[in-house]
């Protein structure tokens, strides 16, 4: 038996997570005077009404090695094989806290794979993993394939607003003024697990979007056409918009619409969203 275990950050809906058995061990959200767990006692929408209240972004903190260990010993005990994979080692504590973890239970039937993404990013995997766990691949063979999948993952998000970036110390004074006064809505891919600036359309948010739309489009020859995520931030007219147009040019492919948590909300704001998809092997 194998169970596939994911953090917080994968942004999955709960609806999905629930039908493919997924266990899910939450980040924290910690504002000055309170702390919260991903998903469990915060949404996303509490979580921008509390720093609307609060005057303040809230801090991310990672899954502590007590209770990756708590967690992957139930199922140990219980006669599964684990596969964890979460947001990307150079993005947080969380990977090396699994890693920590596995060594204290039981090494050789926990197998930790670095996402290298975040959000649906991590998201796709999953879908992976579960469809190789239905056709009855066994842990380690699944945590192989993984490795050579999270290569093929492809995450672009357009940011709406600067300021999230800005306040929480991710872009200087000046590149948000320079933001602010041209009105660039940057759009954000995730390579080799680290964020990067792809691109800087200027003007309003259509543009970011068209932008991206373009992009898979253009991949459309290589594409993966077991999923396609639009995972956003409450941006809901964006999501609404982009759906319709990628469901007229990827007729027959399962086009999934998600909302994103509360700690990658807490990077990048209100108003952001994204387009993650899979590439086929080169």
């Amino acid at each position: 038996m194998v169970k596939i275990i994911t953090d917080s950050t994968n942004d999955l809906s709960k609806e999905i997570i629930e039908r493919l058995d997924i266990e899910v061990i939450p980040l924290s959200v910690n504002f000055s005077d309170s702390s919260y767990l991903d998903g469990v006692d915060i949404t996303t929408e509490r979580l921008y009404e509390l720093v609307n209240e609060k005057g303040e972004l809230p801090k991310t903190a990672a899954i502590p090695v007590s209770t990756f260990e708590e967690v992957f010993k139930k199922y140990i005990d219980l006669g599964y094989e684990i596969i964890f994979t979460g947001i990307s080692k150079q993005m947080s504590r969380t990977y090396e806290n699994a890693i920590l973890a596995a060594k204290e239970i039981q090494e050789d039937k926990i197998f930790i794979v670095d996402s290298m993404n975040l959000s649906t990013g991590i998201g796709l995997l999953l879908l992976k993993a579960c469809k190789y766990r239905d056709e009855g691949v066994d842990a380690k063979e699944i945590a192989k394939r993984l490795t050579e999948d999270s290569k093929r993952v492809l995450s672009q998000f357009a940011i709406e607003k600067m300021d999230y970036l800005y306040k929480g110390g991710r872009c200087s004074g000046m590149a948000k003024l320079f933001g602010t006064l041209l009105k660039i809505k940057p759009i954000i891919a995730v390579r080799d697990g680290k964020m990067h600036v792809q691109k800087k359309p200027i003007g309003k948010m259509k543009i970011a979007l068209d932008s991206m739309i373009k992009q898979i489009i253009e991949d459309k020859p290589r594409l993966d056409l077991d999923h396609i995520l639009i995972t956003h931030s409450l941006a809901f007219d964006y999501c609404e918009y982009i759906y319709n147009i990628l469901k007229k040019e990827f007729e027959g492919v399962d086009i999934i619409c998600t909302v994103a948590g509360c700690v990658i909300s807490s990077h990048c704001g209100k108003g952001t969203i994204g387009i993650l998809y899979m590439v086929k092997e080169e």
